[in-house]
């Protein structure tokens, strides 16, 4: 655990040295969001034992992108992150679409397809995940987590300024299994 510390601490100077020699007017701040979301989700679920295999995955062939790919035991999750300064009333797996379910759906079967077969002879079971990165301004006492989980999927299914940031405290919900069709 000692080695995430100091990546994360390592992740945060870094952070702080970009700030300070990138213009500000290049990246947009919803993206900075964006990224600052995935780095929190990716050790969030590093402490729950996910082993990460891949980040902002994509392919050549199609359009979409899977922040995260890891294990969790026996289970390959491909997992959505989306970064929230506010509490929405509509939940997390409604802020991924039908177009981005349809770009993923590919992605992941272009991922599966990538998989040695001399280590995977048949598709491994897998899950889609849609994990929120809040960020408040008031610390919580825990974090928050919902989980829905349902089965494993077989081989046959296919504003904002930087220093409110660093102000914020992270909660987070994991959505577990969240259906990819329509």
């Amino acid at each position: 655990m000692l080695s995430g510390r100091i990546t994360r601490g390592l992740i945060r100077v870094l952070d702080r040295i970009a700030a300070k020699t990138e213009s500000k007017e290049n990246i947009p701040t919803q993206l900075l969001i964006g990224r600052r979301g995935e780095d929190d989700a990716y050790f969030y679920l590093r402490r729950k034992g996910y082993v990460i295999v891949a980040r902002n995955y994509r392919t050549a062939r199609h359009r979409g992108e899977i922040d995260l790919i890891g294990w969790e035991k026996d289970t390959l999750c491909f997992i959505e992150v989306k970064t929230h300064t506010t509490r929405d009333v509509k939940p997390a797996e409604a802020a991924v679409d039908r177009k981005k379910r349809h770009d993923l759906r590919i992605v992941i079967g272009d991922y599966l397809r990538t998989l040695p077969r001399r280590q995977f002879p048949e598709a491994p079971g897998w899950r889609f995940d849609v994990i929120t990165v809040y960020y408040e301004k008031e610390p919580r006492d825990s974090e928050t987590v919902s989980h829905s989980v349902g089965p494993k999927q077989g081989a046959t299914s296919a504003g904002q300024s930087l220093q409110y940031l660093r102000a914020c405290h992270p909660t987070f919900e994991l959505f577990q299994n969240v259906a990819l069709s329509s």
